[in-house]
């Protein structure tokens, strides 16, 4: 079995789910006692998230990078971004280490193209909704149609996130937006919603809709499980 290596803390509210999910896929497949081989880095988030809004994502790329090379030397054989929004600086990551960076979003589009979807809505901050880092992989590596939501939606989204999820709280009438705006998403023609923040899956499941849903935490879980066997 091979090291996960898991780059987390952004927020650590969605690393559990990596770590829950990560255990539980390699216990169903072998059975018994095992678990995964994991190497984790857990940041302080604080920062991170001020430099964000800050948009100084040079500097954030430094503290990513740093984090990078000590899984790497704690022997993991590939890495995990355990969270959407930072991919902004998966490049940087990537060459600052040897061994390979299993992205999310290519995870999450391999889903989407085994299952036929052309048009999909993308949920998120507002930098993976507006930038072009994430939407432009999907769009340009995988010939999908990206729809996000309209600028005051994205702005709900994207508040509910940083003041309530990645706090760990979970508030009934956040659930009701969010399930309005992928109504509206599917409404503009979106065959499927990406739930491209590793929080959101603490929020909304796909017990809540009929429009299919891709958990990114759950999906990028699994493909590291797959990599791991």
């Amino acid at each position: 079995m091979k090291t996960i290596g898991l780059l987390g803390g952004m927020s650590w509210e969605s690393t559990v789910s990596y770590y829950c999910a990560i255990n539980e896929g390699v216990k169903n497949r072998l059975g018994g006692l095992h678990s995964a081989k994991v190497a984790m880095y857990s940041v302080d988030f604080e920062p991170i998230e001020k430099l964000q809004h800050a948009g100084d994502w040079n500097r954030t790329a430094i503290i990513l990078s740093e984090a990078a090379r000590n899984i790497e030397s704690a022997g993991a054989d590939f890495l995990l971004i355990c969270t959407n929004t930072m991919h902004k600086v998966a490049p940087d990551v990537e060459q600052s280490i040897k061994i390979p960076l299993l992205h999310i979003a290519d995870a999450t589009a391999e889903i989407l193209v085994h299952e036929g979807i052309k048009t999909v809505g993308l949920l998120g901050t507002a930098f993976t909704m507006e930038q072009d880092f994430y939407k432009g992989r999907l769009s340009e590596n995988y010939g999908l149609n990206v729809l996000v939501p309209r600028k005051e939606d994205r702005l709900v989204a994207h508040n509910i996130i940083y003041q309530e999820l990645c706090l760990g709280k979970i508030e009934p009438d956040s659930k009701k937006e969010y399930l309005r705006i992928i109504d509206a998403l599917a409404n503009r023609g979106a065959e499927a919603v990406i739930l491209g923040c590793t929080e959101i899956g603490m929020l909304i499941n796909q017990g809540d809709t009929k429009i299919r849903l891709l958990d990114t935490t759950a999906i990028h879980a699994e493909k590291a499980v797959e990599l791991a066997m």
